[in-house]
């Protein structure tokens, strides 16, 4: 079938024997390109071409006035903003740009809709008034700045349209009122000229006057693209065209061109329901792989949001691509490289260190870390990354960062040491962001390059503008500007518009027609738009004055979704059916419209394919290497935490003791668990040294408890590396520590005031023996170091501190054999080899021998023995030698395994956390 486009210049060509004497106006740049493609492919002799431009284009040569840039404009607004207002209300620049853009859009819409400002405005005000008159005779202040704020929306707007006319530059709004002043002027200064316009639907009410004017004129021919179906007074899609062909004067005597009754027959339409937009775009993918052509092909992003995804999803069997949207600079990586440096200094601004030209640790961490960054210096960054990690700085100051390389190598980092220097002058600022990026270029190829220099524009802009403006004063401001230049300025793809696959989205579809169309995010709230607006006016006001509403905007999406399947042969209409998110799960009212006129619609849902795999345990054989290393580590002594970390996972075991693999250094900004530990035992190991061999008095832990908060303090110092304990969480952490001391002192306090003897043998004891185990050709080395050994009333006890809670029935074990099988009895374990090892270096009885834990998180629990009774609340706590050896028969067991060439490490499957 033939395109739209197709028909228009055949009719004209048949109408018009030389062309160049029009001018053709078309709604999008894209169209103007295919026009002359057709145009060129019907002549048959060379040819001068027609104008032929956009309708943007067209109102700027109509008004004389040229487009200014969103940007230049929100500087501008500021400015007469400023001189407008008396300065004790003039807010600053980045509150005032959070209203202005959306004050900007209205001022537009009033202008492109010739709606009277005075009117509109005292209307507006009075309208507000009335609401706030209802709800409280005596305004709140609040209520009276809401109602001035109306007040001078009308003397501002006054004051821009002046201000911007006078320098022929303005929005588009005020390029399409000015336009319409110049209408007079413009069809008696050439009465020969003949324009044609061409696939136009919404016009607004500027259009609107200006197509009729020259229409009443006979100086203009307007094209609709339209047929029978868009007619009915059901169908929003014709809501436009039926007002223009019923209320135009121009028409009571004209035909309207053109309803186009031709039907295609064979059209094929598929609805493809898709959970989330991942699979959608993926399907696409799959599908398109099926395509030998994609020449009268587009793909229709909805949501153009998708565009990044789109890209990395197509096969490869698309050779040319032409993508009518712009990239988000937001998506592109090197923003957040800026992001990342803006972010430094700004919570160097909050944390209130700018005057001790100190930096947070994790801005640091992230600056350094940036891949841009890294192409300059990688290594020596990551040096100083290390550094920062082990040195567990919160705050550190530049100067400690150059500490952390040699002399020879600061000159290399200069200019990235030059970041954390900002001066006081915004313009600066943004003059280092564009030295950044000219030091950057030479270092990276392709894409990465094109993006860079992209960014360069955007801070030369930047900077021209402030220099002229002078509006953007502290480093906040730029990066609310910055942030909000990302979200709204995108990256220009440039390719061949006429070959290949067409990547589009919605609006750029006006005019053309494609064989097979695929549409993605057939969604209500994406197509359609939601019916949220960012709009000062309000909904009545808008009907009253004939400003477009969301429902106009439904009618517009309704007609280009129409209008771009009304000739192609084959439709994919995909809709995501996940209800998890905005636009999500419920399928545009469009696709029930064409089902019920369609009921033979194919449907499909669709869901990604689960490749389900194995979960194949990690399996490491024991090579000659291998045994070599584990009997080294026997050798030399092996700890209970080491056999504790074989029962939890022996590949946590084989990379911990055989592949020497350890935790990465990290800064330590919230107190670990492990240096609470740490701190506790050493304050515990001070407190008690002094009493070693000694009986303990009330006197003595008196002393003890006056002690204990200096000694947190020096030990915080010792192993939490320049940590601050004085705020909060930490303080709460060292607040706890210090309660779980004075409790436990209490305890012991309590037990002397009973008239019991306790006794300090050994702190920190480093305990080692040698066994031989059958099979093995090596004596084994068992080697700890218990917290604790006392007696208590004639009673030696083996006690290990837990700063973790536990409880009674981890210590409760009359079957050794459960050992080696639930990592439960570990703690049980450990004390038990604590016992054999000071038994076997001493001559103690062990009848008068306990072994248990104290936990600090069930500390009312007291001392928690090991319990070897077979009752259910039994109590048997006697280490007995018949126990020590069970006990030792299942730990040679559990060596022998490890041991055990044959037996290789095995992932454990089900660990415990």
């Amino acid at each position: 079938m033939k395109s739209f486009i197709s028909k228009v210049v055949e009719d004209i060509s048949s109408k018009n024997s030389n062309l160049n004497k029009l001018v053709f106006v078309l709604p999008s740049q894209r169209a103007c390109l295919f026009l002359k493609k057709e145009i060129i492919n019907r002549a048959s002799s060379s040819l001068f071409l027609p104008k032929i431009v956009s309708i943007e284009n067209y109102i700027q040569e109509l008004a004389d006035i040229n487009l200014i840039d969103n940007t230049q404009l929100l500087f501008e607004f500021y400015s007469i903003y400023k001189k407008e207002l008396s300065q004790d209300i003039v807010e600053p620049f980045e509150t005032f740009s959070q209203w202005a853009t959306i004050a900007l859009h209205d001022f537009n819409e009033i202008d492109s809709y010739l709606v009277n400002s005075e009117d509109f405005f005292a209307n507006l005000r009075d309208l507000k008034k009335l609401d706030h008159w209802f709800q409280d005779k005596t305004p709140s202040k609040l209520a009276l700045n809401y109602l001035q704020f109306f007040e001078y929306l009308n003397l501002l707007y006054n004051a821009l349209y002046e201000t911007l006319k006078v320098n022929k530059f303005g929005y588009q709004g005020l390029i399409y009122r000015e336009a319409t002043e110049n209408l007079e002027y413009y069809i008696n200064n050439d009465p020969d000229k003949q324009v044609v316009f061409v696939g136009f639907n919404a016009l607004n009410k500027a259009e609107e006057t200006i197509f009729q004017e020259l229409l009443n004129n006979n100086i203009a021919t307007v094209y609709w693209d339209t047929s029978e179906a868009f007619l009915n007074k059901d169908n929003e899609a014709g809501v436009f065209l039926r007002k223009y062909k019923r209320n135009w004067t121009y028409y009571k005597n004209h035909p309207f061109l053109w309803i186009d009754d031709s039907e295609l027959i064979d059209k094929n339409i598929e609805f493809i329901g898709a959970p989330k937009n991942i699979t959608q775009i993926k399907f696409v993918g799959e599908l398109m792989s099926k395509f030998d052509n994609f020449n009268k092909t587009a793909l229709v992003l909805a949501d153009e949001n998708l565009l990044s995804l789109t890209l990395n999803s197509l096969p490869n069997t698309v050779k040319n691509i032409n993508i009518t949207m712009g990239y988000p600079l937001k998506d592109i990586p090197v923003s957040n490289l800026f992001d990342k440096l803006f972010k430094l200094h700004l919570n160097q601004q909050k944390f209130n260190k700018v005057s001790q030209e100190q930096f947070y640790y994790k801005d640091i961490l992230n600056l350094l870390n940036d891949p841009f960054l890294n192409k300059l210096e990688g290594e020596l960054l990551q040096k100083i990354i290390s550094k920062v990690k082990t040195e567990n700085n919160i705050f550190l100051s530049l100067k400690t960062l150059k500490n952390y390389i040699d002399d020879v190598d600061l000159e290399q980092l200069s200019i990235i040491f030059s970041l954390f220097k900002f001066s006081d002058n915004v313009n600066d600022v943004i003059k280092q962001c564009s030295s950044l990026i000219n030091e950057l270029k030479n270092l990276v190829d392709g894409v990465d390059k094109e993006y860079l220099y992209r960014f360069y524009m955007l801070f030369q802009q930047l900077e021209t503008l402030n220099s002229q403006y002078n509006h953007i004063s502290d480093l906040k401001t730029l990066t609310i500007f910055y942030n909000s230049l990302l979200k709204s300025e995108k990256l220009s793809f440039q390719g061949e518009p006429l070959q290949g696959l067409q990547l589009m989205g919605m609006l750029e579809t006006r005019v053309l027609d494609f064989e097979t169309v695929i549409i993605t995010s057939v969604n209500e709230g994406v197509l359609p738009g939601n019916k949220n607006e960012n709009s000062f006016i309000p909904f009545d006001v808008k009907k009253h004055f004939g400003l477009p509403t969301y429902k106009e905007k439904d009618a517009i999406f309704s007609y280009h979704f129409q209008r771009l399947l009304q000739r192609a042969r084959k439709v994919y209409l995909i809709y995501n059916t996940e209800t998890d998110g905005y636009g999500a799960g419920e399928k545009s009212r469009f696709l029930t419209q064409l089902e019920i006129k369609n009921p033979t619609i194919k449907k499909t849902i669709i869901s990604p394919k689960v490749q389900l795999e194995e979960d194949v345990l990690i399996e490491i054989e024991k090579n000659s290497d291998i045994i070599k290393s584990l009997k080294e580590v026997f050798t030399q002594g092996i700890s209970p935490s080491a056999l504790a970390t074989y029962i939890y996972n022996p590949v946590s075991f084989y990379e911990q003791k055989i592949l020497k693999i350890r935790d990465d250094d990290e800064v330590e900004e919230t107190i670990a668990a492990n240096t609470m530990g740490s701190v506790i035992h050493d304050v515990l190991e001070h407190l008690y040294k002094p009493f070693i061999n000694k009986f303990l008095s009330v006197e003595n832990i008196d002393e003890m408890q006056k002690n204990t908060e200096k000694l947190l303090v020096k030990y915080f110092e010792k192993h939490y590396l320049k940590g601050n304990i004085e705020i909060g969480k930490n303080k709460l952490i060292f607040e706890v520590c210090k309660n779980h001391i004075n409790r436990f002192l209490k305890q012991e306090l309590k037990l002397l005031k009973q008239n019991k003897t306790l006794k300090i043998i050994a702190l920190e004891a480093k305990l080692n023996t040698e066994i031989i185990v059958e099979e093995i050709d090596f004596p084994i080395n068992l080697r700890g170091i218990v917290d604790r050994i006392d007696e208590l009333d004639g009673v030696t006890r083996i006690i290990d501190y837990k700063t973790g809670k536990v409880d009674a029935n981890q210590l409760k074990m009359n079957d050794f054999s459960v050992i080696k099988e639930d990592y439960k009895y570990t703690k049980a374990m450990q004390v038990m080899l604590y016992s054999y090892m000071y038994a076997s270096s001493s001559t103690i009885n062990l009848s008068q021998l306990e072994s248990g834990i104290i936990s600090f998180k069930n500390l009312n629990a007291g001392f928690l023995k090991m319990n070897f009774s077979e009752k259910f609340r039994g109590m048997d706590s006697q280490v007995s030698e018949e126990r020590i050896d069970n006990f030792m028969h299942e730990i040679k067991s559990l060596i022998q395994e490890i041991l055990n060439p044959k037996i290789p490490f095995i992932q454990n499957e089900n660990l415990p956390f």
